[in-house]
């Protein structure tokens, strides 16, 4: 498929205002710039569910049943207690916690690929920059939100350790 110069531009400014998003800006933020052909965009205007959707579910169904195919019976309890309640759309609030190297972010993969191949939206956020590399897709909590946290030169994090 052969795409004319406007349809280029216009997925150009998609790809643009997909990039400024991410960064809680927009680009209607900037009057002076041209605004993409939301047509060319499966659903209109939302740039958010069009990128949350735009996966190739095949190879992510692929994925699932070889992540799966590899966890230990401790994974397969959560994965399944985690996807049963999705599923039958409850609610519920899951915490994977243990010391690196127990398989949680494996988990995480895991849950991403099976409920993205399914057309389900999943919105992977951690609370630190190194975490959200290790998820797919992941972005940092306050970012994906749009959590004001203004730093400054006075700003400072003072995590302390709790007792075991």
């Amino acid at each position: 498929m052969v795409l004319t110069p406007e349809e280029l531009k216009s997925f150009a400014l998609i790809d643009s205002e997909k990039l400024l998003q991410s960064n809680n800006k927009s680009l209607m933020d900037f009057p002076s710039m041209p605004q993409p052909d939301i047509d060319l965009i499966g659903e209109k205007g939302n740039m958010l569910i069009y990128d949350e959707l735009n996966y190739d579910r095949k190879v992510l169904a692929k994925e699932c049943i070889h992540l799966m195919s590899n966890m230990t019976l401790e994974q397969r309890k959560n994965f399944d207690k985690i996807t049963e309640r999705v599923n039958e759309n409850k609610p519920g609030l899951f915490f994977l916690y243990g010391y690196g190297g127990i398989g949680k972010t494996y988990i995480w993969k895991a849950l991403f690929a099976a409920f993205r191949s399914k057309t389900e939206i999943v919105l992977t956020v951690a609370f630190c920059g190194i975490a959200t590399f290790l998820i797919p897709r992941g972005r940092i909590v306050y970012s994906r939100f749009a959590i004001p946290i203004n730093v400054d030169e006075n700003s400072i994090c003072n995590i302390k350790q709790g007792s075991p």
